[in-house]
C-alpha cells in the first residue's frame, strides 16, 4: 500500500493504494473536496473507490463531510484479512474534535462500520470535584470509577475552588470532550488493527485539563465494543 498528499487547490485532496473488496488486486482510493478559496477548510468531502481489476468507480458517501486535513488509513480491523478503510477529518475546533468514520468494501460493498457520531453517543462521562483535592472521573459505559488527585495544581487553581480546610467553596462539574482523536494500533501483533480512542478530561473550562480518557476498542464480529479503558493523567508544576 501507498499513499500520499495532493495539493488542497486539487479537487482530490488525498489518495491511497491496497486492496480493500478482497481480489489481491491494489485498488485506488480518492477523498475528493471542494475549497473556498485559499481556506485549507475542505468541504463536501467523499470518499471514492476504483476497482483495481475492473475500474469501475464506487462513490461512498461520509459520516463527515468536511473539515481540515482529510486523510485514508487502510488496514484489516475486522480480521478477515482485508483492508478496512478509515477516514478522519479535522473539526478545527478549539477542541481539538476529529471525525472518524471506518468502512468495510468487502466484495465492493461499502458498509459503514464505525461512525464517530454513534461512540461519542455512548461513551459518556460524569466528572465531579470532590472535597481534599480529588476529581471523580466516572464512565457510564462500564461504570468505572476514577479519582484524580489534583493537589500538585497551583496554589492559585487550588485557593478559587477549595477552603483552608480543603473543602469544595462550592460544587463544581467537569466534563469529557468528544473523541479527540483515535488511532489504530495492533496492540497483540495478530495483524488486526483495534482503536485507542482519546478523549479529554476538562474541568471548570475546556483549556483546564486534567487528562484523558483512553479507550480501546476491538471488533466482535459485529462491531466495535471496550476492550481496555486508561486514564491518562496530566503532569502538575506547583
Amino acid at each position: 500500500m501507498n499513499n500520499g498528499y495532493i495539493n488542497y487547490d486539487k479537487i482530490i485532496v488525498y489518495y491511497a493504494w491496497g486492496d480493500v473488496n478482497g481480489d489481491s488486486v491494489p485498488d485506488l482510493l480518492y477523498l475528493i473536496g471542494t475549497k473556498d478559496g485559499t481556506s485549507p477548510y475542505i468541504q463536501n468531502i467523499t470518499l471514492l473507490i476504483q476497482d483495481g481489476r475492473t475500474g469501475i468507480i464506487t462513490s461512498v458517501p461520509l459520516c463527515a463531510n468536511s473539515g481540515y486535513n482529510p486523510r485514508i488509513f487502510l488496514g484489516d480491523f475486522t480480521g478477515n484479512g482485508i483492508n478496512d478503510i478509515m477516514v478522519s477529518i479535522d473539526s478545527g475546533g478549539s477542541g481539538a474534535i476529529m471525525y472518524h468514520c471506518i468502512y468495510s468494501f468487502t466484495n465492493n460493498i461499502p458498509r459503514l462500520i464505525f461512525d464517530y457520531n454513534d461512540y461519542n453517543n455512548m461513551y459518556n462521562y460524569e466528572i465531579n470535584y470532590k472535597d481534599d483535592y480529588k476529581v471523580e472521573a466516572l464512565s457510564n459505559i462500564n461504570d468505572n470509577l476514577y479519582i484524580i488527585d489534583i493537589s500538585l495544581k497551583s496554589d492559585d487553581y487550588l485557593n478559587e475552588i477549595y477552603n483552608k480546610d480543603g473543602t469544595l467553596k462550592e460544587l463544581i462539574s467537569g466534563f469529557v470532550n468528544p473523541l479527540s482523536g483515535m488511532y489504530p494500533v495492533d496492540f497483540d501483533g495478530d495483524g488486526v488493527y483495534e482503536l485507542l480512542a482519546y478523549q479529554k478530561i476538562a474541568g471548570r473550562y475546556n483549556a483546564d485539563s486534567l487528562g484523558y480518557f483512553l479507550n480501546t476498542l476491538k471488533w466482535d464480529n459485529v462491531r466495535f465494543v471496550l476492550d481496555n479503558q486508561n486514564i491518562a493523567i496530566l503532569g502538575y508544576t506547583a
